[in-house]
């Protein structure tokens, strides 16, 4: 039996540890590795299941970051259930091929960091995503497709839990100038 040294790994990544193409195709077909992406394998039962996508995208493109429904669900802001995974890269970066289940979205390079924090999930492969603050003002920058009843729910939902304080969240949007205004008559409303 051949063994890997991470619970995902690419292609590349397993030549450089003595395995062969062959002998990764021949665990496929054994069931001793899943196909997540193209030419990205996990072991089944390691990943869960909700960042297996994040994982195999990580893989390729270290950058990627959880966004939108995806991140607002990660954040207990949504009861969502979304068919795809919402994932984000900085523009002018091209997209890991082979994907099924992964909506991808380019954010602006030079706010592409802002709220950008580390997920805790598997310790082996570092997975990022934006908080809660940063994932709430997006929906309510991108509102005219992701339905500014999805980011007025969020938003009450973030208010009620304990912690959360408007000035956290006006601080993220002053990043992005056009979502001020929206952003603080709603939270005048809601509170």
């Amino acid at each position: 039996m051949t063994t890997l040294p991470a619970s995902a790994i690419t292609l590349r990544d397993a030549r450089s540890h003595g395995v062969r193409k062959d002998q990764v195709y021949r665990m496929l077909e054994t069931g001793e590795l899943e196909r997540i992406g193209r030419g990205v394998f996990v072991r089944p039962g390691v990943i869960d299941p909700a960042f297996a996508a994040l994982v195999a995208a990580s893989l390729l493109q270290p950058r990627a970051t959880l966004c939108l429904t995806s991140a607002l669900v990660y954040h207990g802001l949504s009861d969502a259930v979304p068919d795809m995974c919402d994932i984000a890269l900085p523009r002018r970066t091209r997209f890991p091929a082979g994907f099924k289940h992964v909506a991808w979205h380019r954010f602006d390079i030079a706010t592409f960091e802002v709220g950008r924090i580390r997920l805790e999930s598997d310790p082996e492969i570092p997975l990022f995503g934006y908080s809660a603050e940063r994932t709430l003002v997006d929906h309510f920058r991108l509102a005219h497709r992701e339905g500014a009843d999805v980011a007025n729910t969020a938003l009450k939902r973030w208010l009620r839990a304990p912690g959360h304080h408007a000035a956290s969240l006006l601080a993220i949007a002053a990043h992005f100038p056009p979502v001020l205004p929206r952003l603080r008559w709603t939270l005048e409303v809601l509170t």
